[in-house]
């Protein structure tokens, strides 16, 4: 790239004014653009779709124009999904600040209709929090916390005996940095923890913290010793209902599910009567076949149930991870080198 070519970046959703900053202080070639007035405010912390608003037709004018002098956009349009490819036609680069972008980027045909930009994710940055969710998910139902909080809601005492992690035996699906931290931890709690992942050729599953891994094809034999199962995988046309109910019933009686990837991914109505049946114990989560999930869901009411509002990723530090990653791939840009974390369009990750 010409040494004296200037990039605009244009910032799509809410981001703290210093890591604008930080941003803006990587190259003196980059136009950084902000303009939060413009922007959707945020309902929590590292919101980034925020509150729907009406821009003014002044403000909306502003906007548009601002998009179609872009090169790079911080984040997808919230307010420009349908129609960003033809409002920002020099777009050649746009940093996504969630991991599963695939099937957001397919279903509105961006690959197609933007061939020229590149999309990256932002694989890794919520590893910390995910896994953390599913240690306490985990300990949430040994220790019989749901029946702690009724108890003490009614003012009864009864003693009663949980369980413990330790020698216990996780499995966890889809084992990427996501998973390997989930590993990680679990393994400082003394658990034996097996794995599979799309390609094992040439892997040791000790660099994965895992104490086995299994080929896709062997997906029953890892699911036959999985006391808890966590399933942190994409969604793809591979995936889409490959925890149906055949794959419930391998599971030993009594298994814990823990599910952080797509809801897409498990057969909901087998996954509800496996809880029903007590095939599954429990579960845990955090994604469902339609979000919001339906009032009328029989999970809502599962004392077996934790239901987590597609919330066990975000952070509130997790905008500072992102503008680390942001800017490692500003430097990789500007230099000409390979950006990380750059999405497949075909594999959808």
């Amino acid at each position: 790239m010409p040494a004296n070519e200037h990039y605009n970046l244009l910032i799509t959703s809410y981001l703290e004014s210093e890591y604008v900053q930080r941003i803006r202080a990587v190259d003196a070639r980059l136009q950084v653009i902000y303009e939060p007035a413009l922007l959707q405010p945020p309902r929590y912390a590292a919101d980034h779709v925020g509150r729907p608003t009406k821009r003014s037709a002044e403000q909306e004018a502003q906007w548009q124009q601002l998009l179609g002098q872009a090169d790079i956009l911080f984040d997808f349009d919230p307010t420009h999904r349908e129609d960003l490819p033809e409002l920002a036609p020099n777009v050649r680069w746009i940093q996504a600040t969630s991991a599963g972008i695939g099937q957001f980027v397919k279903g509105r045909q961006y690959d197609a209709r933007m061939p020229q930009t590149q999309f990256t994710t932002a694989s890794g940055v919520h590893a910390v929090p995910l896994a953390e969710f599913c240690i306490m998910a985990m300990l949430m139902f040994n220790k019989g916390l749901p029946r702690m909080v009724a108890d003490q809601q009614r003012k009864h005492w009864e003693r009663y005996a949980g369980t413990d992690l330790e020698d216990r035996t996780l499995a966890i699906i889809g084992v990427g940095r996501v998973g390997q931290e989930v590993a990680r931890l679990a393994q400082a709690f003394g658990m034996r923890v097996i794995g599979t992942k799309r390609s094992v050729a040439g892997v040791d599953p000790a660099a994965l913290s895992l104490d086995r891994l299994y080929a896709p094809e062997e997906l029953h034999d890892l699911l036959r010793e999985a006391e808890y199962l966590v399933l942190i995988t994409p969604h793809t046309p591979a995936t889409e209902q490959m925890i149906g109910p055949a794959e419930l019933a391998a599971l030993p009686r009594g298994a814990v599910l823990i599910n952080i990837g797509r809801g897409a991914t498990v057969n909901e109505p087998a996954l509800i009567e496996a809880l029903r049946s007590g095939q599954v114990g429990a579960a845990a989560l955090d994604v469902f076949a339609a979000e919001p999930l339906p009032p009328e869901s029989p999970l809502w009411g599962m004392p077996n149930v934790l239901v987590s509002p597609h919330s066990a990723s975000t952070s509130d530090r997790e905008n500072e991870r992102i503008t680390e990653l942001f800017c490692d791939n500003l430097r990789r840009y500007l230099a000409d080198e390979p950006l990380l974390n750059v999405l497949n369009t075909e594999t959808l990750y």
